[in-house]
């Protein structure tokens, strides 16, 4: 359903959609009228928003897509090099992932239908935008160019979900540096990052 919406009404959907957000870390579920209540609204106006509580969380999912995808998948990065490029977007990602206090119950899946729809549909376009850098680093001789890049995206992006995703329920969680150059080592790999390439990585200086 759609609904015409004043500067008012999306401020209110966006209140609706944070205070899902916050419920779905505090818990990893929901009820629609916890959500209400911690966001300062009726009831039945999440129904209006967005249908059904599963459509609440099909946008708590986009949203914090969006939020990836605007800051680390279609970042621009200056270093020279591919392998310096990515190794930022790597600490990047894992800091994205363990500042976001929803991502341990984003990253497990959620369920199945309408809520798998989404974030599969996501993940497709994370491997469209990285299939498009690893095929930069094959222009750049740094990756081998008989290597699918399409492949090799959906590995780095996967297996660096997968590993934070563990990472996220371990108490206490390994330092992000830690699990940084472990990540780094596993993307160099599966890329087939050239050797000189990678000698020539250096730990990024993270600014907060």
């Amino acid at each position: 359903m759609t609904v015409a919406m004043t500067a008012r009404g999306v401020q209110a959907r966006e209140r609706i959609i944070d205070a899902a957000t916050v419920e779905l870390a505090q818990s990893g579920r929901f009820e629609v009228a916890a959500v209400a209540r911690r966001a300062g609204v009726s009831v039945g106006l999440p129904y209006r928003y967005f249908g059904t509580r599963t459509g609440l969380l099909v946008a708590v999912i986009d949203a914090f897509y969006q939020r990836f995808s605007d800051s680390i998948a279609l970042r621009t990065y200056e270093a020279p090099t591919w392998a310096e490029r990515e190794r930022q977007r790597i600490t990047d990602w894992v800091h994205f992932l363990y500042r976001e206090a929803a991502a341990p119950a984003i990253l497990s899946g959620l369920g199945e239908g309408e809520l798998a729809t989404a974030r599969g549909r996501w993940l497709q376009e994370m491997s469209k935008i990285g299939a498009r850098n690893m095929a930069q680093g094959q222009r750049d001789g740094e990756i081998p160019a008989g290597r699918d890049p399409e492949y090799l995206a959906a590995a780095t992006i996967g297996g660096t979900n997968a590993v934070v995703a563990v990472c996220l329920t371990r108490d206490p969680r390994p330092p992000a540096s830690d699990v940084i150059e472990q990540l780094w080592s596993f993307v160099a790999g599966a890329v087939g990052l050239n050797s000189s390439s990678e000698g020539n990585v250096h730990a990024p200086q993270r600014i907060s």
